[in-house]
């Protein structure tokens, strides 16, 4: 698989199928590209070329921290100079979960570079909120104030980071400490800050905003919940809702592998919006 340098950080990719028009798809949480890859790949039998990235710190493309910005407006970012060398704007852009969030504000940061978007298990809540931000941030902000970077790259997520790609420890155990939580710190206040919001990350004007096509297919937990999933049907004007898994579970999270148990339905469902908004 192709790596490209994209603002200054090694970026792993894949394009699936040779012929249609461009889909760029993205998983949840910080999980590397393969979470997606089936998906992808029933889009591309359907017709369609179908980019799929390792997001910084994700699968094999480098760790790098830039507390300027949110993570996923910096994945946003990313996604946006890696489309651009590729040649394949504007494209259609999903995904699930964190993936889904990266498409929303890719699509209010780019809106001439979007042809429609395909989002499922979108988050939303204090619930959701504040499950993640300890899962994202939280977490390794203890790591290492307790052991340093070491801790970190010791920790399950980057020690896993620095197998698939060894350069990764040195750029781990090569950062300053202060600089770490700094930048995890200022990813937790937006993350933290969007608590409130019908959606993490985009608030009710930015959804009113959007007029590409939109597909919603909600999530199923208390993490993804029907709640915030036709809460953002309700307010992107136009948008489709489909549902795979109709009400919510009592739990925190559905795993993704029954999830993708459905996912034939879920690729038809795409498919089908596709063609009918003549993206073919």
């Amino acid at each position: 698989m192709p790596i490209s340098e994209i603002n200054g950080v090694n970026i792993n990719y894949d394009v699936l199928g040779e012929r249609g028009p461009f889909i760029a798809l993205s998983p949840g949480g910080r999980r590397e590209m393969g979470n997606v890859r089936t998906l992808a790949e029933r889009l591309a039998r359907a017709g369609y070329r179908v980019l799929i990235h390792d997001r910084r710190n994700c699968g094999l493309s480098d760790v790098a921290f830039d507390g300027s910005r949110s993570e996923y407006e910096i994945w946003a970012d990313d996604l946006y100079a890696l489309l651009q060398q590729l040649g394949d704007l504007p494209a259609v852009v999903g995904g699930g979960s964190s993936g889904g969030r990266l498409a929303l504000l890719f699509a209010l940061k780019y809106p001439h570079a979007v042809r429609a978007l395909l989002l499922y298990r979108i988050t939303g809540g204090p619930f959701a909120a504040k499950r993640l931000v300890y899962q994202y941030y939280d977490q390794y902000i203890e790591l290492v104030r307790n052991g340093g970077m070491r801790a970190v790259a010791d920790s399950e997520h980057f020690a896993q980071r620095i197998t698939a790609n060894p350069k990764n420890r040195e750029r781990l155990l090569g950062m300053d400490p202060k600089q770490f939580v700094d930048v995890m710190t200022r990813w937790r206040s937006h993350f933290v800050a969007s608590a409130d919001l019908p959606v993490i990350g985009v608030t009710e004007q930015q959804l009113n905003s959007i007029t590409v096509p939109t597909c919603v297919i909600p999530g199923n937990d208390k993490t993804h919940s029907h709640v915030t999933g036709n809460a953002a049907h309700r307010m992107i004007p136009g948008s489709e809702l489909h549902d795979l898994w109709p009400g919510d579970l009592d739990i925190d999270l559905f795993p993704p592998e029954d999830w993708a148990t459905r996912e034939a339905e879920q690729a038809a469902i795409f498919v089908e919006f596709l063609a009918r908004n003549g993206i073919t």
